[in-house]
């Protein structure tokens, strides 16, 4: 029924992730663990856990997620069998011994709100600074537009591994390939939610670390994860702006229009589309200021190449 599927790469904690999972109290689940050939062997790890864990261990022969992360992700799924529930975990983050049993102890509430995806509460574990966060509880029930309008707005946090969702869910939607994976779950759980509301358990909580080899903790990339913001926002404001309140949208658009010009200079033609999408969503009063903001900086590039 529940697959938790471990895609592999760093060591450096990967043994406090298999004991969380040895050490569930629920044992319904199947570990799948996909080793995106890491050049540090975990297979005298899995030797210890052989016997307390039922795992499918395959060794992949090519480094995919250095180039297209999502992918290693799916190939990692495809190991799975029949399981109707999936979880991705992080190889570095560690589920409360309960995470199992509560999921199942809500099974029968989870299938009669009808939702696709459940999510646990968390508590990030920074290890570059040694420090532990407060617990991140959420509603119980909530769309998944409200969801991230409350991460964007700092209110709350998110990340791939606190989630479990319908395997079925994800064939009809998979992952948007963003550079570095980043925002493609954002974007999985607005889309995997399809008209019905995320399920939250927010007795069981689920330790996500933050390292200097972590993706969130990493500072030497912040122009890829700029990019893939970019795509993500697009996607957004492009495919499900409509999910939004009006407010909401008047603020994720002008977050478009900033996360555009961080690295670069807005083009003529990403102008013209946000032009659209204020028109097209009524925001006539924020589309007058876009009209300003573009004639200011159209006004500095004509006097900047006149100097």
């Amino acid at each position: 029924m529940l697959a938790i599927i471990v895609p592999y790469y760093k060591i450096s904690f990967f043994e406090a992730t298999l004991e969380s999972l040895a050490n569930q109290t629920d044992k319904r689940f199947k570990t799948y663990i996909g080793n995106d050939s890491s050049p540090q062997s975990p297979e005298k790890i899995l030797e210890k856990y052989q016997n307390h864990l039922d795992i499918k261990y395959v060794r992949f022969d090519n480094n995919l997620g250095r180039e297209d992360l999502t992918k290693q992700w799916e190939r990692c799924i495809e190991l799975t069998n029949d399981e109707t529930w999936i979880m991705i975990l992080g190889d570095d983050d560690i589920l409360q011994e309960n995470v199992v049993e509560s999921f199942f102890d809500n099974l029968k509430e989870i299938e009669k709100s009808k939702s696709n995806i459940v999510r646990f509460a968390t508590q990030t574990f920074d290890n570059t600074q040694n420090r532990v966060s407060k617990i991140f509880t959420n509603p119980r029930l909530e769309k998944a537009s409200e969801s991230y309008y409350r991460k964007y707005l700092g209110l709350s946090r998110s990340s791939l591994s606190e989630y479990i969702f319908k395997k079925d869910v994800y064939l009809k939607y998979k992952f948007k390939n963003y550079p570095l994976a980043w925002h493609s779950d954002d974007y999985a759980w607005i889309e995997f939610a399809e008209d019905f509301p995320i399920y939250s358990i927010n007795e069981s909580v689920i330790s996500i670390t933050v390292s200097d080899e972590s993706l969130t903790g990493m500072t030497n990339n912040l122009i890829i994860k700029n990019n893939a913001e970019i795509q993500f926002y697009i996607d957004l404001v492009t495919n499900k702006l409509k999910l939004f309140k009006r407010k909401q949208r008047a603020n994720l658009l002008l977050q478009t229009e900033i996360s555009l010009k961080k690295y670069r200079k807005i083009t003529s033609v990403e102008w013209s589309k946000l032009s659209v999408f204020y028109i097209s969503n009524l925001l006539f009063f924020q589309f007058f200021k876009l009209v300003r903001r573009f004639i200011k900086s159209h006004f500095i590039q004509i006097s900047s190449k006149n100097i």
